[in-house]
């Protein structure tokens, strides 16, 4: 499942779901951008898992659930905690990611 924030709400959603994925992005962000439709396609084959796209400068009380300090920033929680996060533009950090979340 994938969705874009409408509301700075990712706490419950993190709360209420086993695992989430969150890029944290920009509109003004090019390598937000460059990653969104990969974000998407994990998102597509991973239905399992909550998958959510947040904006980091709209939306700061779900920026403060991770470390972000630069974008995009991609983070992994699991049963409502934090269990890592990277910054990156490229394809198999996400990956190492997902499998991190997903396999412990």
């Amino acid at each position: 499942m994938l969705q874009e924030l409408e509301n700075d709400n990712l706490f419950d959603i993190v709360k209420n779901n086993d695992v989430v994925l969150v890029q944290y992005s920009a509109t003004w962000c090019g390598n937000c951008k460059i990653m969104k439709p990969k974000f998407k396609k994990l998102a597509s084959e991973n239905e399992q898992i909550s998958f959510v796209i947040a904006d980091a400068e709209r939306f700061p009380q779900s920026r403060q659930l991770a470390n972000v300090s630069n974008l995009p920033t991609f983070a992994a929680f699991k049963n409502g905690q934090l269990v890592n996060q990277v910054q990156t533009n490229k394809f198999d950090p996400l990956i190492e990611l997902l499998n991190e979340v997903t396999h412990n």
